[in-house]
């Protein structure tokens, strides 16, 4: 059967079970930090941050969620950046999936300015916070258009900045790619089939526009980066 990336697929990834909790979640959460830092897909999150950053006063605490943290390796990217640069970073990690959660605070014991969240953010009380930046990074792809136009809305509704959304591109090209990629990492089978899933369930830049004109975004910019991927960043 040939591929066709027309339509978002409906196909469902294993890591859309919120309630996983094994050694196959773990695996996969860190082959996805390590593909990520490989592709060069974090420098996509980082050029959004910056850009929102650039006009605050220096001696400023940002506070930045990410929604969806995975393992937190986002996170810990950030805390690094604002070390070497002299940066005041309050960093908060939310995920719905307990495990995550607890595998990315093991990761992340270094760190003093990251805190994580186990919680749903369709359900969760955000009003004791204030929220400079959200990051939604390979997340979205993981909900259908009315969760992901709700979930847009909420965070939109919370943040003072902006949003950077860093998401894989959904392209024949890029499926092949990341073939390649299993077969040259030896991929665990969880990894490899969410993978592939993810890219099915990724974005053409014309799904960005149309989300962006439903939630009558004034002023954001859509780019492709590498490997396969958009930025979205969305002001305030």
């Amino acid at each position: 059967m040939p591929l066709d990336t027309t339509y978002r697929t409906d196909l469902e990834e294993s890591m859309d079970d919120f309630s996983m909790d094994d050694e196959g979640l773990i695996t996969a959460l860190d082959d996805i930090a390590k593909i990520n830092q490989l592709l060069g897909g974090n420098k996509a999150t980082l050029e959004g941050v910056k850009k929102l950053i650039k006009n605050l006063p220096s001696d400023q605490t940002v506070t930045i969620m990410d929604f969806g943290c995975g393992s937190g390796d986002m996170l810990r990217m950030l805390s690094k950046f604002g070390t070497q640069n002299n940066v005041q970073f309050n960093l908060i990690g939310i995920d719905a999936n307990e495990a995550t959660i607890r595998h990315a605070r093991k990761c992340s014991e270094d760190f003093a300015n990251i805190t994580y969240l186990a919680e749903d953010i369709f359900l969760y009380d955000f009003s004791k916070y204030t929220i400079d930046i959200a990051l939604i990074t390979l997340t979205l792809h993981h909900f259908k258009e009315a969760e992901i136009v709700k979930i847009l809305r909420i965070i939109f509704d919370l943040v003072r900045k902006g949003i950077v959304v860093n998401d894989l591109q959904r392209s024949k090209l890029a499926y092949r790619l990341f073939q390649a990629i299993i077969f040259i990492f030896r991929l665990k089978k969880m990894t490899a089939n969410d993978g592939l899933i993810s890219i099915l369930r990724g974005f053409k830049r014309e799904d960005l526009e149309k989300f962006s004109e439903k939630l009558r975004f004034k002023k954001y910019s859509i780019k492709w980066k590498w490997a396969f991927r958009y930025q979205w960043i969305i002001e305030k």
